[in-house]
């Protein structure tokens, strides 16, 4: 019986120690990783305004050739090329010697033709009567008058006000001579046109997104224009576009467009190419989401979000185009989607995660979806 005894709790204690050595080969069980803790901003819909950016050259409002209009020597240059001067300035003067001898000379033989007429008696009465007609020595008064108009064209004015160009002919020159001496060019650059052109399949779909009514496009000559550095900066006043042409262009397949700008700095010159971002219409409900939350894969573009059960969702967007630090979402999104924007490496589809309210930095920009101002 004690032999018994003793087996049974060699035994027990035998099966005590298998299981203990069983235990230390067999992990422990595997722990849950905590949820990736992520930045998110809430999506929230909103009209947007819709921008196009393109490349537009200016050219000045009003252009004037300033011209010699009667032949003579070029006396000298009045005003400062490159200045601004005021319509019906002096700007050049030709010699008026030889024209005010002309005009003495014209008008002593009209003097005498009218002598000739005081002085004839027989037809006195006639003669006033004739006189009084206009008809009283019809040539000396003609060449009286063209001998004084052409005097005045030896002062040369601005024909209009704006900045003057470079001199084209020196002092001491012939001008006017066979033809009317190009002396220099007034333009008006305030304001300035900025011409730019823009695809017509383009222009084609913003069309059919009016008609769908998800856009609303500006109305003729209230589509707002600006001109910017190449650092994104406005040069100044925002302006208007107040020219569309009704024809495409067979080598570009693109419309002409035309923009004013307001340039009371002058700081714009015509010949300048700048960068062009025309307000075509606005968007009446789309998202603005930040760079940093959108990826895109060789299916497209898709954000993550985390969805009601805490988990990663991705969601396929349609993000075709920028605004700032944004895309602009106009499919794919709900409002109230919590879009992840930092800590998106840590997140995968599928997995839990803990969203904290995500703040802009002045590196990232706006937050995404947030309703915020806009910056253009």
């Amino acid at each position: 019986m004690r032999t018994r005894t003793l087996r049974s709790g060699l035994l027990a204690a035998g099966v005590v120690l298998l299981v203990a050595a069983c235990g230390k080969g067999t992990p422990p069980a595997q722990q849950q990783p905590p949820p990736a803790e992520v930045g998110v901003v809430t999506a929230q819909a909103q009209a947007v305004p819709l921008t196009r950016d393109l490349v537009g050259r200016l050219s000045a409002t009003r252009t004037a050739d300033v011209r010699a209009r009667v032949a003579g020597i070029l006396h000298k240059r009045v005003y400062t090329e490159g200045s601004d001067v005021k319509e019906g300035q002096l700007l050049f003067q030709i010699d008026p010697a030889p024209l005010q001898a002309a005009l003495n000379a014209q008008l002593a033989n009209l003097a005498a033709a009218q002598a000739t007429y005081r002085n004839n008696h027989v037809a006195a009465e006639r003669a006033r009567a004739v006189a009084s007609k206009g008809l009283l020595s019809k040539t000396d008064w003609d060449n009286a008058e063209s001998a004084k108009i052409n005097l005045g064209y030896a002062s040369v004015t601005a024909p209009i006000s704006g900045r003057a160009s470079q001199q084209q002919v020196t002092e001491g020159a012939l001008v006017g001579q066979g033809e009317a001496t190009l002396l220099t060019k007034v333009e008006q650059i305030d304001p300035i046109y900025a011409s730019f052109s823009q695809a017509v399949g383009e222009i084609d779909k913003l069309r059919q997104a009016a008609a769908s009514g998800s856009v609303e496009l500006a109305e003729a000559g209230k589509a707002k224009v600006d001109l910017l550095r190449a650092d994104g900066t406005p040069y100044g006043a925002s302006g208007t576009l107040d020219f569309s042409d009704t024809a495409v262009d067979a080598a570009t397949g693109a419309v002409s467009l035309r923009g004013i700008v307001p340039n009371p700095e002058h700081t714009l010159l015509p010949g300048m190419y700048v960068n062009v971002r025309v307000s075509v219409g606005e968007l009446k409900r789309a998202y603005l989401v930040n760079q940093a939350a959108v990826q895109r894969d060789a299916t497209g573009a898709y954000v993550l979000v985390i969805g009601g059960d805490g988990k990663v969702v991705q969601k396929r967007i349609t993000a075709d185009s920028l605004r700032g630090d944004n895309w602009i979402v106009t499919d794919g999104l709900a409002d109230g989607d919590q879009i992840i924007v930092s800590g998106v490496q840590k997140a995968r589809p599928g997995s839990p995660a803990k969203g904290t309210p995500w703040q802009a930095t002045a590196s990232t920009g706006t937050p995404a979806g947030s309703g915020g101002g806009d910056k253009h």
